[in-house]
C-alpha cells in the first residue's frame, strides 16, 4: 500500500512526521508532500505535486484553505480514499470526492495506524 502524506515536514514534533515513521514501522510505501524539501526518515519530502504512480491512500495535515490547491492533483492520482485527520476537515472536499467515487474519512492516521484499522 502506498500513501501520500501532504503536509510532510521534518519537524519531529508534527504529527505528519510521526505519521510517515509509523507508516514505515508497519512497512507501508511512503511519498512525502511539503512546502520544504528535506528528509522525514528516509523518505525525500518532495515541494512538487508530481504523478506519483500507485497511490492508495492520501493523508492530510493542511487545513481546508490550503487543500483548495491541492483538490485536482489529489483527483488525478485516483487514491482509494482520503484522510482527513483532526484539524483538516473540509466539506466542500468531501463533496468533490463523492462525485468521484473517492472514499474518505475523518480520523487519525496514528490511530488507524496503532489499532491496525489502516
Amino acid at each position: 500500500m502506498k500513501t501520500l502524506v501532504i503536509g510532510a515536514t521534518t519537524n519531529k514534533e508534527r504529527y505528519a512526521y510521526k505519521a510517515i515513521h509509523n507508516l514505515i514501522g508497519k512497512s507501508h510505501q511512503v511519498v512525502a508532500l511539503g512546502v520544504k524539501e528535506g528528509m522525514a526518515l528516509d523518505i525525500k519530502i518532495e515541494t512538487e505535486k508530481k504523478p506519483f504512480l500507485g497511490i492508495d491512500t492520501v493523508t492530510m495535515y493542511v487545513n481546508s484553505e490550503i487543500q483548495k490547491g491541492y483538490y485536482d492533483y489529489i483527483l488525478s492520482l485516483k487514491p482509494r480514499r482520503v484522510i482527513f485527520n483532526p484539524g483538516t476537515e473540509n466539506s466542500e472536499f468531501y463533496e468533490i470526492l463523492k462525485q468521484n467515487n473517492i472514499a474518505f474519512e475523518e480520523s487519525c492516521t496514528l490511530v488507524l495506524l496503532a489499532t491496525n484499522q489502516y
